[in-house]
C-alpha cells in the first residue's frame, strides 16, 4: 500500500493546456500504479483502478456494491455524500432492488424504440439549428443548443411540458453541482420530485404516450409503485438524461473545433456510419462523468493483482480505462475512423447505462446535422479562455460562444 504521506488527492484538476485529457495524476497512475489509494475529502483512502481492464472488472464484479449508504463508500465531497445517501436511485441500488427496477425501463430504452424516435429527435435538432442560424452570428452554444436539444428529447420521452424547462434545469443544475450547501441539493430533489409526483397524478387522471404514463399506469394502479417512487425513477431519468448529453455535445464540439481535420471527416460524409464511428471515438476521447465510478468491496476481492478488502471503497476511473493504450494505441489522438467498441463511457456490467441507446441516437443526430447545416461554425473564444467545470458530477464547459 502506498505510504499515507503520498496518497494523492480525489479528485484531481486538469491540466490547463488539456482540458479535454484526463488529469494528468490519474494518467500517470494508470501508467505506474494502476491500483492504488487516494485520499478524499473526509480523510478517507478508497482504492483507485485506473486500467481498462481492472475497471471492466470492478464493474461486472457482484461482489462490488452501489450502495451509497454503506460504510467506506468513496463520497467524493459533503455534497455528494449527503444527496447520494439521501436519494436512492438505480444508480445506488444493488441486485435484486436494481434488477426489479431496471427491468420496468430496459422494454422502454430497447435499440429499435430509440431508433423509432430518430425523425422526432431530427425535427427538435434541425428546429433549434434553424432559430440559431436566424438570430445574430454569436451565440452561448450550450444556452441555443446543447442544452435544449437533449431537454427537448428526454421531455417528450418522459412526458414533461419543455414549457417548465427553465424550472427543472435549474433544479438539475443544483442537483449536478459538487460545491455549495448539501441541504440545498436535497432541497432541489425533494422539489422536483414533488413536481414529478404530481405529473404521475395528472398521468393517472388522463395518461398519454409518454413513459410517466406507461409507469403509472403499470405501477402506480396496480399497488407496485407509489407516486414518489416512480417520481424518483422519473427524476434520475429526467437530470441524467439530459445533463449528460448536454456535456457530450458541448464537449465534443469543442474537441471537433479544435480538431479540424477530424471535423471535416464528420461534416463531409454523407456515411451515417462515419458519424456513429465519430460519436464512439469522442465517448471514449471525452469524459463527462468527473467523479468516476464509485463502489464498495462487499467481500474480498482481488484487482490488478492487488487485494481489496471488503468494506473498503474504490473508485473505478473509466476516463484512464479509455485512455488505455493497451486497448486504444495512441489514446491521447482523437481519430473519428477508430472504431473504439470496447470503451467504457457508458460503464459496464449491470449498470451500464440505460440511455446509451437513446445518447448515442442523439448525440449521432446532433454531430451529423450541426457541422452539415453550419459549416463555418468556430469558436468565438480560443480554447485556454473557456471556462471548464471542474465542481460539478458532470465535466463540461459552462458558456460556449460560437460564430460563423
Amino acid at each position: 500500500m502506498t505510504d499515507d504521506k503520498t496518497v494523492p488527492q480525489f479528485p484531481m484538476a486538469r491540466a490547463a493546456g488539456c482540458p479535454l485529457a484526463p488529469p494528468p495524476e490519474l494518467t500517470r497512475l494508470a501508467e505506474f500504479d494502476p491500483v492504488s489509494r487516494v485520499r478524499l475529502w473526509d480523510g478517507s483512502t478508497p482504492w483507485l483502478v485506473t486500467r481498462h481492464e481492472d475497471v471492466r472488472a470492478v464493474l461486472a464484479d457482484p461482489r462490488v456494491s452501489v450502495d451509497a449508504t454503506r460504510p467506506a463508500f468513496p463520497h467524493t465531497n459533503p455534497v455528494s455524500k449527503a444527496r447520494d445517501t439521501r436519494m436512492k436511485t438505480l444508480m445506488q441500488m444493488d441486485a435484486p432492488e436494481h434488477t426489479v427496477q431496471r427491468r420496468l425501463l430496459t422494454p422502454e430504452f430497447t435499440i429499435k424504440k430509440m431508433e423509432a424516435l430518430r425523425p422526432a429527435i431530427q425535427r427538435i435538432v434541425d428546429d433549434l439549428v434553424d432559430e440559431m442560424l436566424a438570430g445574430p452570428r454569436l451565440v452561448d452554444l450550450v444556452e441555443a443548443f446543447a442544452l435544449p436539444a437533449p431537454s427537448q428529447v428526454i421531455c417528450e420521452l418522459l412526458g414533461v411540458p419543455y414549457a417548465d424547462r427553465d424550472y427543472f434545469q435549474g433544479v438539475a443544475r443544483t442537483l449536478v453541482m459538487d460545491e455549495g450547501d448539501p441541504g440545498k441539493a436535497l432541497a432541489a430533489s425533494e422539489q422536483l420530485n414533488t413536481y414529478l409526483e404530481n405529473l404521475v397524478l395528472e398521468r393517472d387522471a388522463e395518461p398519454g404516450e409518454d413513459l410517466l404514463s406507461a409507469l403509472t399506469v403499470g405501477q402506480f394502479r396496480t399497488g407496485a409503485m407509489t407516486p414518489h417512487e416512480i417520481a424518483t425513477l422519473g427524476q434520475l431519468l429526467l437530470v441524467a438524461g439530459h445533463d449528460t448529453t448536454a456535456s457530450m455535445i458541448t464537449l465534443g464540439t469543442v474537441a471537433l473545433l479544435t480538431h479540424p481535420d477530424q471535423l471535416r471527416a464528420v461534416r463531409d460524409s454523407e456515411d451515417p456510419a462515419v458519424v456513429a464511428d465519430a460519436v464512439e471515438e469522442l465517448l471514449r476521447h471525452l469524459s463527462v462523468t468527473h467523479t468516476e465510478a464509485r463502489r464498495v468491496a462487499r467481500e474480498d476481492l482481488k484487482i490488478g493483482g492487488r487485494l481489496i478488502r471488503a468494506g473498503e471503497g474504490i473508485i473505478a476511473v473509466k476516463s484512464t480505462a479509455n485512455w488505455d493504450h493497451s486497448v486504444f494505441p495512441d489514446p491521447g489522438l482523437l481519430d473519428v475512423r477508430r472504431k473504439p467498441r470496447h470503451h467504457l463511457a457508458f460503464g459496464y456490467g449491470r449498470h451500464l447505462c440505460l440511455g446509451a441507446p437513446l445518447a448515442r441516437v442523439e448525440l449521432q443526430v446532433v454531430f451529423g446535422t450541426l457541422f452539415r447545416r453550419v459549416p463555418t461554425l468556430t469558436l468565438a473564444k480560443p480554447l485556454r479562455e473557456l471556462e471548464f467545470d471542474e465542481n460539478a458530477i458532470f465535466y463540461t464547459v459552462r458558456e460556449l460562444p460560437v460564430t460563423w
